[in-house]
């Protein structure tokens, strides 16, 4: 089996829900989306060896949203704002230390 082709992948919840029930959308995760992938590529982090950040539908943890979830070490967070997102930016992906505040 071969290496990762990323050293972090990492995946945004952006479902909406229908019901009217919690969602990640609802909570500012496409904002928070945008904002980590212009972030990542500004700082030079993107590409193969380095940090990759996808769209994913619903992560089933509706009721702790807005989350990503950061591989390969399958770490979740919540998140509030863009400081938020700066910092999982330059302490996980860029030091490779978690943000034990944000953890889910």
């Amino acid at each position: 089996m071969s290496d990762s082709h990323y050293r972090y992948h990492v995946f945004f919840c952006l479902n909406a829900r229908e019901d009217g029930a919690q969602c990640c959308a609802d909570s500012g995760a496409e904002a928070a989306f945008d904002h980590m992938k212009s972030r990542v590529k500004k700082l030079g982090l993107n590409g193969a060896d380095g940090v990759r950040i996808n769209r994913a539908g619903c992560l089933d943890r509706c009721g702790l949203g807005p989350v990503m979830v950061v591989y390969p070490q399958a770490v979740w967070y919540t998140f509030v704002d863009q400081e938020d997102i700066d910092e999982i930016i330059a302490s996980h992906l860029v030091q490779g230390k978690l943000v034990e505040r944000l953890l889910v």
